[in-house]
């Protein structure tokens, strides 16, 4: 079955990405909608990462890692599309988040602008369910 899903995902996303030349986020517009998504906050560490947190765990990353000079953006994400995506062209386990689920986009075309914006706050969504439901409540996070 998740063979047949990851069939059918590169299949649409296949003609979706000959429709869509979107260009790549940048790190200020990674920014930017990061800052947009509830109770988070953003510290610079490791270097040059920008790493975003929501109740003090981290839900993505935009950092050139290792030997790379451009940034790359790395999420974490459901166990599906951990599957799904780290075996699909632009697409790798993050480096030192691998166990976790966490993915790092390698090709920019990879997804549109508005498919990495829905996996980023799918990252938000999974980490903040992590919290305790006292952090929720004090985050406003539970309504």
């Amino acid at each position: 079955m998740l063979e047949a899903l990851a069939n059918t995902w590169q299949q649409l996303h296949g003609e979706l990405g000959s429709k869509i030349k979107a260009p790549s986020v940048t790190r200020s517009e990674f920014n930017q909608f990061c800052a947009s998504l509830s109770a988070t906050t953003n510290v610079i560490q490791w270097g040059n990462a920008s790493v975003w947190k929501v109740g003090g765990k981290i839900f993505a990353i935009c950092s050139a890692w290792g030997d790379d000079i451009e940034d790359k953006v790395a999420f974490k994400c459901s166990g599906l599309s951990y599957s799904l995506l780290s075996d699909q062209e632009g697409f790798r386990p993050a480096p030192y988040l691998a166990r976790a689920k966490w993915i790092q986009v390698t090709k920019p075309e990879a997804l549109t602008d508005d498919e990495l914006r829905d996996y980023i706050s799918a990252a938000h969504k999974i980490i903040s369910a992590k919290l305790t439901r006292k952090q929720r409540a004090d985050l406003g996070l539970i309504v």
